[in-house]
């Protein structure tokens, strides 16, 4: 009798606050912790198999993909209930298949800095800590991304990606939300925007 020694891959769907979002959550770690990345369009997922066979739906706007789950943004004309299924089928067959994420190359590139020495302030040092301790959890749980880019004169730039990318409610988010913490936490934030993508 044949022993099961691979484990079996679920999928399932999350609705997001941006109504173009769905994060598909796996039981499969799919990149290192620490590891995500955004693809806004099919030529950016040139170094992701999985995002540029995702890009291969007609339906596909956008791929975000993070260590356990994918957020995939669909074409406003499309209906998330006909396509939920298609996406599910699909990212279980891959996943299970064993086939490629991101090429090594990307993976390499964009390696977490370990043990780097920063000289940054000490202002900086504890937004960034605010943004990953208190932020990007709860902004991972709704399919997106948060990153800290800049802080000049007051004002703190960030990058939203993912389901966050283009989310109708990512500027009360932003301004309400992130900017408020921000504000009450570290004195010398003014304001908080979002980085054009």
């Amino acid at each position: 009798m044949e022993t099961v020694t691979q484990k079996l891959i679920t999928v399932y769907a999350e609705a997001t606050p941006n109504p173009d979002s769905i994060k598909f959550v796996l039981n499969k770690e799919l990149l290192p912790a620490g590891y995500s990345f955004d693809f806004p369009d099919a030529e950016a997922a040139q170094d992701s198999p999985l995002a540029a066979m995702l890009f291969k739906f007609s339906f596909v706007k956008g791929v975000y993909i993070s260590q356990n789950f994918v957020t995939v943004s669909k074409l406003a004309d499309s209906m998330w209930a006909e396509l939920i299924p298609i996406i599910r089928t699909f990212l279980k067959e891959y996943i299970t298949a064993g086939d490629p994420i991101i090429s090594t190359q990307m993976q390499e590139a964009y390696a977490p800095a370990e043990n780097e020495e920063v000289d940054e302030n000490e202002v900086i040092a504890k937004i960034k800590d605010i943004l990953a301790q208190s932020i990007k959890p709860v902004v991972e749980m709704d399919g997106g991304n948060i990153e800290f880019k800049s802080f000049e004169d007051g004002i703190v730039t960030v990058a939203l990606k993912g389901s966050c990318s283009g989310c109708p409610s990512s500027t009360i988010t932003l301004k309400a939300g992130i900017e408020n913490l921000l504000k009450r936490m570290v004195p010398d934030v003014k304001e908080v925007v979002a980085e054009s993508l």
